[in-house]
């Protein structure tokens, strides 16, 4: 949605049922808005639910995932923020689409 060298806003859809890969990032942090639905948050050793207009922090470093165990669509805006913010500074743990 927008962009500058230290931050970027994304709007995110995590289809029913589906979830993103469980990782960390070494360069960013990132603050999670529910717009959407709802959203089941693993952070470390966490777990916890997130309704819409509800947000949770993202620490450089710290382990994550976001998934849908719902039958409607979630959606989240997203916000980067850190020094640097490029794709490749995903460590992902765990992978169900094979990357």
């Amino acid at each position: 949605l927008e962009e500058s060298d230290t931050f970027k806003v994304k709007r995110i859809q995590i289809d029913p049922g589906k979830s993103i890969s469980l990782q960390r990032h070494q360069h960013r942090s990132e603050h999670w808005v529910v717009i959407q639905g709802s959203a089941t948050v693993q952070k470390d050793n966490q777990e916890f639910e997130l309704n819409q207009n509800e947000s949770t922090y993202i620490h450089k470093n710290q382990v994550h995932r976001l998934l849908n165990q719902s039958n409607e669509i979630l959606q989240i805006i997203e916000v980067q923020s850190g020094e640097y913010l490029g794709e490749d500074d995903i460590k992902r743990l765990e992978d169900n689409y094979g990357r």
